[in-house]
């Protein structure tokens, strides 16, 4: 190959990458055009109200999609609470301490747990783990932290906190095994000589998780990003009532449980183009996370980059 073919050779894999890598924003774009276009009917009709209305009544035609935004950011933060430390904890267990014949199947079955379908999770959660949180976690919580308005209220089992609960359990594989492959990439330089200068075991670790510390955020982001568009579970547990309470007891509804509950229940075109801006909304809020997300990752990799500088 001469070097003129060479470089007609490169250009082309330039450009081809290029072209794929623009696809993806277009097909973003694309995706929100259409759905805008659907959703402009209600959008034309409730304007910004319809964001910051709490009713939800599609017999009278009047709809709010707060309950849902509320719903929808806090069981994805309430499970990203849960499943952090837990996945951390495991990422640091599997490469720290485990032995060799414990971290293989250990990391297998905590990838096996990613693969499970939503509504297994679902049907696991409604006849399992919702019967065990009204009996014993929730009258726990109700004894000893009943004076804060988070644990407050009757006990049914489902509600924010079992949607909370279920979705940190769905995303905890996702963050721990990421982390754990961020962990394992850490030189093995960085810990012998930590180790080597008198650090303990944990003072080691300590280094290495602030080594990896952008790749741990970077799988936080995917499990908040599984947490804010699952359906099916959250749907099973969360009670779906379109209502707004600081007690975790309480039903809650998310946005796309409302959209997968009353999508084939619309019987007006209006009905149809209001869902189709929830769809909008959490198309919304799924960027702007990721983007909040993003630019937290950059700012932690900038500062960590610059304290190896100096």
């Amino acid at each position: 190959m001469n070097l003129v073919e060479k470089n007609y050779s490169d250009l082309f894999f330039k450009n081809l990458t290029k072209f794929f890598a623009l696809l993806i924003l277009v097909v973003i774009a694309l995706m929100g055009y259409e759905i805008y276009i659907n959703a402009k009917p209600a959008i034309e009709k409730f304007g910004w109200k319809f964001i910051t209305d709490e009713v939800w009544d599609p017999v009278q035609e009047n709809y709010g999609a707060l309950p849902f935004i509320y719903g929808t950011l806090v069981s994805s933060f309430l499970a990203l609470l849960i499943a952090l430390p837990l996945s951390v904890c495991i990422a640091i267990f599997l490469v720290d301490i485990a032995p060799s014949w414990i971290e293989k199947p250990f990391s297998f079955f905590i990838e096996l747990l990613a693969g499970i379908p939503s509504i297994v999770y679902g049907i696991w959660g409604f006849f399992v783990m919702v019967p065990w949180v009204r009996t014993s976690v929730e009258p726990f919580l109700a004894k000893y932290f009943g004076f804060l308005p988070f644990f407050t209220g009757p006990l049914y089992g489902v509600g924010m906190l079992s949607s909370g609960l279920i979705l940190s359990i769905m995303i905890l594989p996702i963050i721990a095994s990421i982390s754990r492959d961020v962990l394992k990439a850490v030189p093995i330089s960085q810990k012998e000589a930590s180790l080597a200068l008198g650090s303990t075991r944990w003072e080691a670790t300590r280094i290495a998780l602030s080594y990896s510390r952008s790749g741990i955020l970077g799988a936080t982001i995917l499990g908040l990003g599984r947490a804010l568009g699952e359906t099916m579970a959250v749907t099973m547990v969360i009670g779906n009532r379109p209502t707004i309470s600081a007690s975790l007891f309480e039903p809650g509804y998310t946005l796309a449980s409302v959209i997968a509950n009353e999508f084939t229940e619309a019987t007006s075109d209006l009905y149809i183009s209001v869902l189709i801006e929830l769809a909008l909304v959490l198309f919304v809020i799924a960027i702007i996370v990721n983007s909040i997300a993003r630019l937290l990752v950059w700012s932690v990799t900038r500062k960590y980059s610059s304290q190896i500088s100096n």
